[in-house]
């Protein structure tokens, strides 16, 4: 039987080259994405450079997920086109794909009680057969470090919570070592501490020259960290730019349905977005 990393031990493959800072990692042009009867994504454009941050930001239902799905090229664009590393997504080959971009879904499922370990091996195996196969145990051991993962080494991933279970998926994705990073709600199932890590490691990759695309639901978390961020709305980008600029009580209060008030932090003077709340009545 062949194994997963048989699957990608194909030495004809095109490795990947470094990419260029500022270069775009991923691009979406005109990309319009239908489901069954609703047009999910409508005339997207969208470029991450290497060396950034992406949020990607906005109410349930705006098309954040549909829109990293077709960023990853996990879904085909109905009109419009995606590339990486400056060519169409569907010229790479699986293999090569997974050389270039890693993706972390929504949910970690295993059919298997693997143990924590094993799991964030699997990030490996695009490059078994390669020269920088030789790398496995450290980008493991690094991504394992850099999670906080490391202590459960051992233990199934089934008998993790949820938050430890989302730390070991992103550490999956950090030993993959691809230069485009692909994260949906990475935050959500995690405590205050370990959502300021998450981040401060996407922060820590793009340092690196890597490009990261996020989706996040906190606007906090955006605004401190992302260096621009794209507000979707009813499957179009209402606007994108560094949230400092785009921002505003008027905009956001639209595009949520929701009366917010949008202030500078006293100390770093990042925007703080609040929900505008009235006193209940005695």
């Amino acid at each position: 039987m062949r194994t997963l990393r048989d699957l990608f031990a194909v030495r004809t493959r095109e490795l990947p080259s470094p990419l260029t800072p500022g270069s775009p990692a991923v691009e979406a042009a005109g990309l319009s994405i239908r489901l069954g009867q609703r047009q999910v994504l409508d005339s997207v454009d969208l470029t991450a450079h290497a060396g950034e941050v992406v949020a990607l930001v906005g109410p349930n239902g705006a098309g954040k997920s549909t829109l990293l799905a077709a960023l990853a090229a996990d879904l085909a664009a109905g009109s419009g086109e995606v590339r990486i590393g400056g060519r169409p997504a569907g010229a790479w080959s699986a293999p090569e794909l997974a050389l270039r971009r890693s993706v972390l879904p929504q949910a970690a499922v295993l059919s298997f009680p693997f143990p924590v370990e094993d799991v964030v091996r699997m990030g490996r195996a695009p490059w078994a057969g390669t020269a920088l196969e030789d790398e496995d145990d450290t980008a493991v051991a690094a991504a394992m470090a850099a999670t906080e993962v490391t202590r459960f080494a051992g233990r199934p991933f089934s008998a993790l919570s949820g938050g430890e279970r989302a730390r070991v998926a992103l550490a999956r994705v950090l030993a993959q070592r691809a230069p485009l990073m692909l994260l949906d709600e990475p935050t959500a199932a995690l405590d205050l501490r370990h959502q300021e890590l998450v981040l401060r490691i996407c922060r820590e990759r793009a340092a690196a020259g890597d490009a990261v695309v996020v989706v996040l639901h906190d606007l906090g978390l955006a605004a401190a960290y992302a260096d621009r961020a794209a507000v979707l709305h009813e499957g179009r980008v209402a606007v994108v730019g560094p949230p400092q600029e785009v921002f505003s009580g008027e905009l956001l209060g639209e595009v949520y349905r929701q009366p917010v008030e949008v202030f500078p932090h006293p100390r770093t003077g990042t925007p703080m977005v609040v929900p505008v709340r009235h006193p209940a009545q005695s």
